[in-house]
């Protein structure tokens, strides 16, 4: 079951890493200045324009470098049902992929893991994000004045 939960989380980030373009272009979002502000644009405008659904940011660390998302609704997942034989699977780990493929492109490192699943039986889907890394962007290029 790891292995088909990474598989999933792979297939997502490289998603994710495509899908960032698309949102930049099409958001009009200008940059974020911290990982707060990041995660509110994702939970507000990443969701709806991919998934039609909106996202809650809550539980937020002290540093303010972990916080989750939380999804009362996940259209993914609308006609899946596990049988008892799948139940150790993360069917979501695509979009903990997502997430973690795109913060890759816009320089931030993250750990993405889901706490809550409504396929498991909880009452919500929640996924945790956790920055551990931001990368200062390098250009290609020297600009000579």
């Amino acid at each position: 079951m790891e292995f088909c939960a990474n598989k999933l989380s792979f297939r997502g980030y490289n998603i994710g890493t495509r899908l960032v373009d698309e949102f930049l272009a099409k958001s009009n979002v200008s940059r974020c200045v911290d990982f707060k502000e990041t995660a509110d644009v994702i939970a507000k405008l990443g969701f709806k324009m991919f998934l039609g659904v909106t996202a809650t940011v809550t539980n937020w660390d002290a540093e303010g470098t972990s916080c989750s998302f939380v999804l009362e609704d996940n259209p993914l997942v609308d006609f899946v049902e596990l049988p008892d034989t799948c139940q150790g699977l993360q069917y979501c780990n695509v979009l903990s992929g997502v997430i973690r493929g795109a913060l890759e492109m816009v320089s931030m490192k993250t750990e993405v893991t889901w706490v809550r699943d409504m396929l498991r039986g909880d009452d919500a889907y929640e996924m945790r994000v956790k920055l551990t890394k931001q990368v200062p962007e390098e250009y290609p290029y020297k600009d000579d004045d």
